[in-house]
Order: C-alpha cells, then sequence, then structure tokens
C-alpha cells in the first residue's frame, strides 16, 4: 500500500467525456484523487456534490474522482449534478488494486468487491502529502480542501 511521501503510481485512464488522463497531466500544480465506489448511489453524490461546491475556495488544486463506473456512465453523473471537474474510469482496476482499494466487502450478510473510499492529496510533483482512509462522504470534500487554503 503507498504511503505518503511517495510519489502516486503512473496512471492513463479515460475521463467522462473520453479523454485520456495522465498522472503527467496532474504535475505542477496539487491535486485531490478521491476514489469511489458507484456513480449516481447517495454517498458518492453527496461527496462529489461537495467536492464541487468547494472546488472555487482552492483554485490551485485540481479534484479527480475515480471509480470502476465506465465514461457513459460518469458523462451522466456529471451531467445530472453539474459536476465540474474530471471524473476517471477505472473499470479494469489498473489503480484500485495495485493501491489495493478493491477490497471485499459486506452489507446484510453479502459479501462482494467494492471500492474502498481513500483519497489522495498530491503536491505539484505528484507526491502523496496526504492520504484519507475509510472516508465518511459528509463533510469530507469541505474538510480536504480546507487543509489546502
Amino acid at each position: 500500500m503507498i504511503q505518503e511521501g511517495q510519489p502516486f503510481p503512473d496512471f492513463s485512464l479515460t475521463d467522462q467525456d473520453g479523454n485520456l488522463v495522465t498522472l503527467s497531466d496532474l504535475k505542477g500544480q496539487k491535486a485531490v484523487v478521491y476514489f469511489y465506489p458507484k456513480d449516481d448511489t447517495s454517498g458518492c453524490t453527496a461527496e462529489a456534490c461537495e467536492f464541487n461546491e468547494a472546488i472555487p475556495t482552492v483554485p490551485e488544486a485540481r479534484v479527480i474522482g475515480i471509480s470502476p463506473d465506465g465514461t457513459k456512465s460518469h458523462r451522466k453523473f456529471a451531467d445530472k449534478y453539474g459536476l465540474g471537474f474530471t471524473l476517471l474510469s477505472d473499470p479494469d482496476k489498473v489503480l484500485l488494486e495495485p493501491l489495493g482499494l478493491w477490497i471485499e466487502k459486506s452489507m446484510y450478510g453479502r459479501k462482494y468487491m467494492g471500492v474502498d473510499r481513500t483519497t489522495f492529496v498530491l503536491d505539484e510533483e505528484g507526491i502523496v502529502r496526504r492520504i484519507y482512509r475509510k472516508v465518511k462522504p459528509q463533510g469530507h470534500a469541505r474538510a480536504v480542501l480546507a487543509e489546502l487554503t
């Protein structure tokens, strides 16, 4: 599992508009990279909308949301809630698995694989400066972005 002070792994993922985004695209600015389970679910919607509302307070940081959902799902999600930040699709778990965020979960006695909601704050060089694990969606975005100001 990646630790604070280490470089964030290189990646190449597609955004909600079909554009390829890589780690090098984030260089030169702070970035908040958050992993969430699924588009348009209650917790994920609350978290995304909070990030969207708080972004103007931290113009020097780029926010990126990543889930296993496809680009069409991301586009629909972004349009529905007016999200003005990048959503990346990781259906093959190229970041989720190496980061240890694709885990076994349990709900009502049923076991399944899903995303461990986690947020990484990267500096201008792509170094992980802060990791938030086991995130609760409500209030999280404001707390993360407040730390950056």
